[in-house]
């Protein structure tokens, strides 16, 4: 790896052992062994670089949880079930993958907190929210984004991403708090059928 590479890959582990906040040019620079003006050589600064990372490392969670569920979906031999259960499973997956990435999603929340006060940051969440609806949607419907069009994207990917935003706040707070797939899959049954309470029996 060169080292635009290498300052990529050293911020990314930054952001996984000290988070968004804690990360500094030096430490960057100490994990990656490049040099403090190479940031500003490839990047323009620290700041450009901890924002390419960050969206490197989301990028890299959805990655590991789209092979996770292609291989979840190799095993079921094609197997149909009704989009409850399919929500349920591939849901089940995403929380697991939560946890395994949870510093990530703890630094992109880290990250979000700071967007009143970094217009450069805000608008780098701005650009890449619609791919990220757009993604979510072709993650958790398995199918391609090419088949997302900009209506499911806004209408679904929105909702998508509310639970995603919902489960890191809850899992940084207290992970034991956080609902289950069939949790989330009841809460829904109720809500549209009107039924707060839990059915009779």
């Amino acid at each position: 790896m060169g080292h635009r590479e290498d300052l990529l890959a050293g911020a990314k582990r930054c952001l996984q052992e000290k988070g968004w906040s804690r990360t500094t040019a030096r430490d960057i620079v100490a994990v990656s062994g490049a040099n403090l003006a190479s940031i500003g050589y490839h990047y323009g600064s620290k700041d450009a670089l901890m924002r390419e990372a960050l969206f490197a490392a989301m990028s890299d969670w959805a990655d590991d949880v789209e092979r996770s569920l292609e291989a979840d979906a190799a095993t079921r031999d094609g197997q149909e079930d009704d989009p409850a259960e399919r929500f349920e499973t591939r849901w089940t997956r995403v929380l697991e993958l939560f946890d395994r990435h949870q510093a990530v999603w703890r630094s992109q929340l880290e990250a979000i907190l700071q967007v009143q006060h970094d217009p450069e940051l805000r608008e780098a969440f701005g650009r890449a929210q619609p791919e990220g609806r757009q993604g979510l949607v072709a993650i958790l419907h398995g199918i391609d984004e090419s088949e997302v069009d900009e209506e499911t994207a806004r209408v679904m990917g929105s909702f998508y991403m509310a639970l995603v935003s919902g489960m890191v706040v809850q899992m940084t707070i207290n992970p034991d708090l956080v609902p289950s797939a069939h949790d989330l899959v009841e809460a829904m049954r109720r809500i549209v059928g009107g039924t707060p309470a839990a059915p009779a029996g």
